[in-house]
């Protein structure tokens, strides 16, 4: 029978621990640093009318995107944008865009209509109004402010198994699966 020596294990336990703490705060303050601004938008702020849906009286256009500060390992990003708000059980998806490759850094407004100014590796799925790319905010009159919740992941991967018919809850799945940092800049709309 083996025998077990207490202090050794204790020893090996604490440095462990010490380990795990260590990595535990590099990933944060890596996380910290991970960052998404916009030109058009400002965090806790009233969308502008030119990012609001057509139908609710704006021009549906996707804002400017930019972010910095991703951590080191990152193979690619995500983009979902999202309404908690939304009176339908499940909230709202606005914009679902992945596979934009690692050396990009900024999304042009007007980069959400397919193609138009959009990297060709990334791929836009379909948003709750059912098209594909940027739908913009259009929450039912009188229900006060609803955030807008633009969302930005540094994954670890070059690019996930998904195509354009992937549902936004099936790309969420992979996102975070594959998460190494995440940024977000929220905005208010109400009618």
């Amino acid at each position: 029978m083996r025998r077990i020596n207490l202090q050794a294990a204790r020893r090996a336990a604490a440095k462990l621990v010490a380990a795990a703490a260590f990595t535990g705060l590099a990933c944060a303050a890596s996380a910290a640093e991970f960052a998404l601004t916009s030109k058009t938008l400002e965090a806790g702020e009233r969308m502008p009318a030119l990012h609001v849906y057509t139908g609710c009286g704006g021009e549906d256009v996707s804002p400017q995107l930019s972010w910095r500060g991703a951590p080191e390992g990152t193979g690619s990003f995500a983009l979902m944008v999202y309404d908690p708000d939304a009176p339908t059980g499940s909230g709202w998806w606005h914009w679902v865009l992945f596979n934009i490759p690692a050396d990009v850094n900024e999304l042009p407004e007007g980069a959400g209509t397919p193609k138009n100014g959009l990297v060709p590796e990334a791929i836009q799925v379909r948003n709750d109004y059912g098209n594909p790319g940027y739908g913009g905010a259009c929450p039912p009159e009188g229900h006060g402010d609803h955030r807008y919740q633009f969302r930005l992941f540094a994954l670890g991967v070059d690019e996930l198994p998904l195509d354009d018919s992937a549902t936004p809850a099936k790309v969420g799945f992979h996102v975070n699966a594959n998460k190494l940092a995440e940024a977000e800049l929220e905005v208010l709309y109400s009618r």
